[in-house]
């Protein structure tokens, strides 16, 4: 019994030796990115959207002659997802695993399909000559995006709760429809003050619309990173999930990394636009 127990604390010292050496490596990849050129916060915010996003500048806002570090579909989406998963954690949902009730749900999925539609129509226009329903434009990109990215937070913040913890609560991410109009109507307030393009939320709309591409990403991430790890339900304090979200966030950034440079690659060999 001796022997047992101690080969036991034996291998929980190794277990937290190499917790912590994984965290060490993690803050050094994010450290290295935030410590790294471009030296701007718009630097570093393009940087970002550079690896996720066109970037055209005709389908794109700007404020105060600065092009947003996401075309107006992508700031939608992610500014979108950004407001779902903060209206779920002051809702109280931090271990909610459910998904909405089914109307919500068929309401969310109109969202996708709204985006779908617009973004397809968009896309014909790049061909001269080519068919398309109306004419795009840059509020439609923002509207059909930030919807699209309510529906994505509120499929995925559940999925993510279930990865991490083990005392789950089954509860909606979005319990009804009065939840469903807050969300929407934040969105409204949020679609509004991109359109004006009022020069002294240039910062703050480009920090978080890049908060929400790391948030996104980083939580899919993390749940690969449980799930590689069979450590998928385990938690039961927040000190526990600071390791695989850190993980998570930390490959984000590798991703990122990695996408910018394949893009970079692939636009000087092929002389691309953007």
């Amino acid at each position: 019994m001796e022997y047992s127990s101690t080969r036991e604390e034996t291998r929980a010292i190794a277990r937290g030796r190499l917790a912590w050496m994984f965290l060490v490596v993690a803050l050094l990849v994010i450290g290295t990115f935030l410590l790294s050129p471009p030296w701007t916060v718009l630097g570093k915010t393009r940087l970002v959207g550079y690896a996720i996003c066109h970037q055209i500048p005709d389908r794109s806002f700007h404020i105060d002659g600065h092009q947003l570090p996401l075309c107006a579909r992508c700031t939608g989406i992610y500014l979108g997802a950004l407001i779902g998963c903060a209206w779920m954690l002051v809702w109280g949902r931090r271990r909610a695993i459910s998904m909405p009730p089914v109307p919500i749900t068929i309401v969310f999925v109109g969202f996708i399909v709204a985006l779908g539609i617009d973004g397809i129509n968009s896309y014909l226009t790049f061909f001269p000559g080519m068919p398309h329903l109306y004419e795009p434009q840059n509020w439609l990109r923002l509207t059909t995006g930030t919807l699209e990215g309510l529906a994505l937070s509120a499929f995925v913040f559940p999925v993510l709760n279930y990865s991490l913890w083990r005392d789950r609560i089954e509860v909606p991410s979005v319990r009804n429809f009065k939840e469903l109009a807050l969300l929407i109507a934040t969105a409204a307030v949020v679609i509004v003050l991109v359109w004006l393009e009022l020069p002294p939320l240039l910062y703050p709309l480009a920090i978080l619309s890049t908060l929400g591409v790391l948030v996104m990403l980083g939580s899919i991430n993390t749940m690969i990173v449980l799930a590689l790890t069979r450590r998928e339900g385990s938690a039961h304090t927040w000190q526990q999930v600071v390791l695989p979200m850190t993980i998570g966030l930390a490959f984000a950034f590798i991703l990122i990394g990695g996408m910018d440079t394949v893009r970079t690659i692939l636009t000087r060999a092929f002389g691309l636009p953007f």
